[in-house]
């Protein structure tokens, strides 16, 4: 994939497309030496036949507006020099160029790759206006040597072509040739024939670009390559956040699995229990008394039986008795007490003290007892009516255990009907969960 690429932050040649100039390094200054000549690529009617090659120097500073065009200020002095006039009037002449000073336009010709990221070599073309002054020097065929006794200042028209290599994101090598018409024929001091004086400058030299090191160069700067690594992060950014979507998906995938697993796990748990309670509470004589604590089991319809399940040997005779503060006060102890597990019927073990004080009341007094089971409100209606049921058929299962006996005891399930404290809180909720006994 073209986008592996860029897996990391883009180098130090990205700039955002279509940022604006302070992006970018646009000031450079440069130096440069070389060749100064009369002789030109130009060629035409020259005053003097063989003309030498003398050193020059100079420098610039330049302003790239755009990519691919920049303004530049040029300064230049040298020698220049030739032998052997065409008349033959003079053996040969040399000016002292004191300074050519200029402004010139400079057309980069290509600086865009359309290949990789970062051309190395950039062409260009320069053309401007200046001023100059020199002053001549030369010397007769008879030896004398004549200097011009003052200044002469000409304008003149630099045209150049030349070439730039990038050796460092700052350092710019130029190779450039300049031709410089002058607008007069006294370059030499001499003037002869119709045409104006020229020279050409062949010079190399280093460009220096001004700037934070962490701007590229805006005439050096691939606006293409930078356009095709923003394409290709939102590209990655696109294909990351796909990938992350994905991982989500995934994680609620597991996590929906793992909570069906758990729901499967308490439904069986449920089923079990219920199962294990159905066992408990099965009464197959009808007597009253589950087939888990029967030790008489089917019993005739319609015998009484004791706590056991077992007909009664000797009926006593009745007698009258009636419920007593201390009864009641038992009952309400039990009641206070009674607390089973959650979502379960099963009778927490410091309730069964109190519990066994009730069923004492009823095996000695013959007491009726009603249980009347309750729920709190969480959970379907369905669900907490046989829950209150069956913790009410708990309450009645542990009496007849203790003694009581079945037939005198009724249990009856309510769910979440009239509760006696509100449901919002877990405390509320706890004190619903009940089973209220009428002793009669």
């Amino acid at each position: 994939m073209g986008g592996s690429v860029f897996a990391q932050a883009p180098d130090s040649n990205y700039v955002k497309p279509f940022s604006g100039a302070d992006a970018y390094r646009t000031w450079s200054i440069g130096i440069n030496g070389g060749i100064l000549t009369p002789y030109t690529i130009f060629r035409g009617k020259e005053d003097f036949i063989n003309p030498n090659a003398e050193f020059g120097y100079g420098g610039y500073i330049k302003d790239q507006i755009l990519p691919s065009f920049g303004i530049q200020a040029n300064f230049l002095r040298g020698n220049i020099s030739a032998d052997n006039s065409a008349s033959g009037a003079f053996a040969s002449y040399k000016t002292n160029l004191k300074y050519a000073i200029d402004i010139s336009t400079v057309y980069t010709v290509a600086n865009i790759s359309w290949m990789h990221k970062q051309g190395v070599i950039q062409p260009y073309l320069s053309a401007g206006w200046g001023l100059s002054s020199y002053q001549p020097q030369f010397t007769s065929t008879t030896g004398l040597t004549t200097v011009v006794d003052h200044d002469i200042k000409n304008a003149y028209i630099p045209v150049g072509v030349g070439v730039k290599i990038n050796l460092t994101p700052a350092i710019n090598l130029d190779l450039g040739y300049q031709v410089s018409f002058v607008d007069g024929d006294n370059l030499d001091g001499y003037n002869y024939g119709t045409t104006n004086d020229k020279y050409s400058y062949a010079h190399a030299g280093l460009e220096f670009a001004l700037g934070p090191r962490s701007k590229p160069q805006l005439a050096t700067h691939n606006p293409v390559a930078s356009m095709r690594s923003e394409y290709l992060m939102d590209e990655q950014r696109l294909q990351m956040q796909q990938e992350a979507e994905r991982a989500r998906n995934e994680r609620l995938r597991r996590d929906l699995d793992a909570t069906r697993n758990d729901l499967s796990g308490i439904r069986s748990a449920l089923d079990q229990m219920n199962a294990n309670f159905a066992k408990l509470t099965m009464d197959s004589d009808g007597d009253g008394v589950s087939d888990f604590f029967d030790k008489c089991p089917n019993t005739p319809a319609g015998v009484k039986v004791d706590g056991a399940g077992c007909p009664l040997v000797m009926n006593k005779p009745d007698v009258k008795v009636y419920v007593t503060e201390q009864d009641r006060a038992i009952v309400k102890e039990a009641i206070r007490n009674l607390e089973f597990d959650f979502a379960k019927a099963t009778i927490r073990d410091h309730s069964l003290p109190s519990l066994q004080k009730v069923a004492q009341l009823l095996v000695e007094k013959g007491f009726n007892l009603k249980l009347a089971g309750y729920t709190d409100n969480v959970g379907s209606v369905g669900y907490n009516l046989q829950l209150s049921k069956d913790r009410a058929e708990s309450v009645k299962t542990y009496l007849v255990s203790q003694g009581a006996s079945a037939s005198n005891i009724q249990a009856e399930g309510y769910g979440k009907a009239h509760p006696i404290a509100t449901n919002k809180t877990e405390k509320g909720r706890q004190i619903n969960r009940r089973v209220e006994f009428t002793l009669y």
